[in-house]
């Protein structure tokens, strides 16, 4: 839903939760960029501080300290070349575990320990990335303690007339300002205001390079992703495949198979009393022959809902056919420039019919829509109440069962409505 209010959202977007769980994530980029910087220098750096600790460099000159420098500095390289791997996969673990709990974004983990690389990659990509992150953090900071001046300038510094002050200092982004007087307060707190306005949306900027990197590099490559992908979609399918099966056996069970056993019967029960009790007989046969005629009504139920016949003719006209049994009015538009795969014909009919089925349940819908178009894009709209959940139970099934076969599904349904959901199918399958 459109926010029509937009300069009282920019001006509530610095203190909003999402503003200061984005600066929290950023300051710990800053932080591990600082480190990933500062490691070649560990080793070297703690020699000298204990050498000079214990007194062993007080009369050394600097030519002799210097040489320490150039034995450890291989040293500490060479150690980092054999920790950077591991030292990488920590630093990006930690960076999905701050993501999931800060951002609320799930970024899988690579699928083995080998692409211990690709995460020496990213934490070495931490360090221009730390760029636009601690300015977001320095604008988000100093925005309001330099927006505060003019608060506390009365309070700390009300001297006497004619003493004299030494100017306070602000920091921006484009130097430091001084203010000798009140008055000169006031340009550091519009400089404070502006910084917290542009505040948000770097650390947007940010946080949003900072997760697409750790989505691509420490992240599961994109074969690896497809595997996953299409282990999940096999799965997808086989319980699919398995709740038909439980469904067919348990409605010919329930349905079918009691009408024909009461049918055989029904029968025998007529044979017997041909003779003796012709009424009764002729009563009997009129009982097998309705008994006989539900039984196949029933099983051409069966049939349709496993590849409904009107199919045969193509998806424009079973769309036709489907939309003369809803009770709101639905115009139908097919413009297909091939006719798709039969499963894949399949899969947008039975989408269809779900999708019509739910606007006629939930939406109190006028006028329904229903088109079909390119290679294959399937669209239901209605002028409904809207408010419908993509993650409820029937759309979150839906795309789950699309997804066996690569399609993808999108809801556009804001409270009040109306609502457009669109299914992008593969032509072929």
């Amino acid at each position: 839903m459109k926010d029509d209010n937009g300069p009282m959202t920019a001006l509530r977007a610095p203190f909003t939760g999402l503003a200061l769980r984005q600066a929290v994530f950023c300051l710990a980029g800053v932080v591990l960029a600082l480190a990933v910087l500062a490691a070649p220098a560990i080793i070297p750096g703690a020699a000298v501080l204990i050498l000079w600790a214990t007194g062993a460099m007080a009369d050394k000159p600097a030519p002799v300290v210097a040489p320490i420098f150039l034995v450890l500095f291989p040293f500490t390289l060479a150690l980092l070349v054999v920790l950077a791997a591991p030292a990488g996969r920590a630093l990006a673990s930690a960076q999905r575990g701050l993501a999931r709990k800060l951002l609320n974004e799930h970024v899988d983990p690579p699928p083995r320990a080998g692409h211990g690389w690709r995460a020496v990659g990213y934490a070495l990509l931490k360090v221009p990335l730390a760029i636009p992150q601690g300015y977001g953090v320095f604008c988000c900071v100093f925005g309001v303690v330099n927006l505060s001046y003019p608060v506390w300038w009365p309070l700390f510094r009300n001297h006497p007339p004619g003493t004299t002050l030494d100017p306070v200092l602000a920091l921006t982004p484009f130097g430091a300002l001084e203010a000798r007087t009140f008055a000169g307060t006031l340009p550091i707190a519009a400089a404070g205001l502006a910084m917290l306005l542009v505040a948000p949306w770097l650390l947007r900027a940010g946080t949003a390079l900072d997760l697409a990197a750790l989505r691509r590099l420490p992240g599961p490559g994109r074969l690896a992703e497809r595997v996953r992908e299409l282990q999940a979609s096999r799965a997808q399918a086989i319980d699919d495949a398995a709740t038909m099966m439980r469904r067919l056996e348990r409605d010919l069970h329930d349905g079918a198979q009691i009408r024909l056993a009461t049918l055989a019967l029904n029968l025998g029960l007529a044979r017997e009393k041909f003779d003796d009790d012709p009424d009764q007989a002729r009563e009997l046969l009129t009982l097998a022959h309705q008994g006989a005629k539900e039984a196949l009504a029933e099983l051409r139920e069966l049939v349709r809902g496993i590849h409904p016949p009107v199919l045969d003719n193509g998806l424009g006209d079973a769309l036709a056919t489907l939309a003369t049994s809803s009770a709101i009015p639905i115009e139908v538009t097919v413009d297909l420039s091939d006719r798709p795969a039969p499963a894949i014909e399949t899969i947008a009919y039975f989408c269809a019919a779900e999708l019509l089925a739910n606007a006629a349940k939930h939406s109190r819908a006028s006028r329904i829509t229903l088109g079909v178009r390119g290679n294959l894009i399937l669209t239901v709209a209605d002028d409904g109440v809207g408010g419908a959940d993509p993650g409820g139970p029937g759309l979150s099934g839906l795309a789950r069962r699309i997804a066996v076969v690569d399609g993808r599904i999108s809801v556009d349904s804001p409270t009040g409505g109306p609502t457009q959901v669109k299914i992008e199918l593969p032509a072929y399958g």
